[in-house]
């Protein structure tokens, strides 16, 4: 499970990167001298998180490369999702725009696309898993608890509860910003990989150097992000 999390931070900032410098180029808002330095920073903390999975891997004599590639893919792909969403939604939420979303409609017919895809991205690697055996949809409802499955939706709700705040607050920090901010999940992602999952455990100790600078590189570059708006 912790390297998942990793996995899914390092796919995760690298969506942040790549959809905040989409949508600034698009409709440019905030000091673009502290969005490029803090998405620079959110850039190096990906890198360290590299450093700090193969190093960790490498001690136990496996490798990380396929994850790393796979994060790397995954976030560009993701990337692009945001920018449909914004193009797709009015800018002036009291006065919408004929023929576009508002953030709460916005947010069901996301949550109507994910739902169905499901089906489609969720039985094939479940069929043809990254890593591991396979499973059956069977073994999904005989092998996984009630609080397990309850776990699940909760996290859906609460994503979902944050995405609709990203998308409101767009109206004034505009989507670059807006989606750059809400990377701050990614942090606690990569937090539980780190002090809940236990991923570096057994990882030498001088892994711990290359994930502190992960942390402080992360939340400085939000930082700035914040601050360029402000300006």
């Amino acid at each position: 499970m912790g390297k998942l999390i990793q996995m899914h931070y390092r796919k995760m900032a690298v969506s942040a990167v790549l959809l905040g410098l989409f949508h600034w180029f698009k409709t440019p808002a905030g000091d673009p001298m502290l969005l490029f330095v803090g998405v620079g920073l959110v850039v190096a903390a990906i890198v360290v998180n590299a450093f700090a999975s193969r190093k960790a891997s490498a001690s136990q004599g496996k490798t990380s490369t396929k994850g790393i590639v796979i994060s790397i893919i995954s976030g560009v792909i993701m990337s692009f999702f945001y920018r449909f969403v914004a193009e797709g939604m009015t800018t002036n939420f009291t006065t919408p725009e004929a023929g576009k979303l508002t953030p709460y409609s916005a947010v069901i017919i996301f949550s109507i696309g994910l739902f169905l895809s499901n089906f489609l991205w969720n039985t094939f690697f479940m069929y043809k898993p990254i890593t591991g055996t396979p499973v059956t949809y069977k073994q999904y409802f005989t092998n996984g608890t009630a609080r397990q499955h309850l776990i699940g939706i909760l996290g859906g709700l609460i994503f979902n509860t944050g995405f609709l705040f990203n998308l409101i607050a767009s109206e004034k920090a505009g989507p670059a910003i807006s989606y750059g901010l809400g990377q701050g999940a990614t942090m606690i992602g990569a937090a539980w990989g780190v002090f809940v999952f236990k991923e570096f455990a057994s990882a030498p100790k001088s892994v711990n150097k290359y994930l502190a600078a992960m942390f402080a590189l992360f939340i400085v570059g939000l930082g700035l992000i914040i601050v360029a708006r402000l300006n």
